[in-house]
């Protein structure tokens, strides 16, 4: 078995115990954009401030972390910079659209067996397949 798939297995694995751990310990579900969310708009003070700020603390510092002492894999992100921001714009509309990211609807929400977080995730998909067939098949740009 490929290393990469082993990756994929225990990266899965650690967001399923984080959301787990998460719901427990606050009794709210671990949704990224929602917390993000809440400390860009100012509705999260105080001591919700700081924890959430810690959370997204880890969530870009683990990785960067791993990084570092185990070395960065090499990735297919495209060089071109229009379509990066294009891509995080897209992303970003979508989430406030379906009130929710994909660790929300589909890390959280799938397990708790709830119809909206199902319904969101299968048109995350839709929506990630269609976009790789128009923007790589068709316009060529990615």
């Amino acid at each position: 078995m490929e290393i990469q798939y082993l990756y994929g297995l225990l990266g899965g694995l650690i967001i399923g115990a984080a959301g787990a751990l998460y719901l427990l310990v606050n009794g709210r579900i671990m949704g990224a954009s929602g917390i993000l969310g809440s400390v860009v708009d100012g509705s999260a003070a105080g001591d919700d401030r700081t924890e959430k700020l810690a959370f997204i603390g880890g969530l870009v510092g683990a990785p960067a972390l791993v990084a570092l002492v185990f070395g960065a894999n090499p990735t297919n992100l495209s060089s071109n910079i229009a379509v990066i921001v294009a891509a995080g714009l897209l992303v970003g509309i979508g989430t406030r659209i379906a009130n929710g990211c994909t660790s929300g609807h589909g890390v959280c929400g799938i397990s708790r067996l709830s119809l909206r977080g199902i319904v969101a995730t299968v048109f995350y998909l839709l929506a990630g397949g269609i976009s790789m067939v128009l923007f790589r098949h068709i316009l060529g740009v990615i």
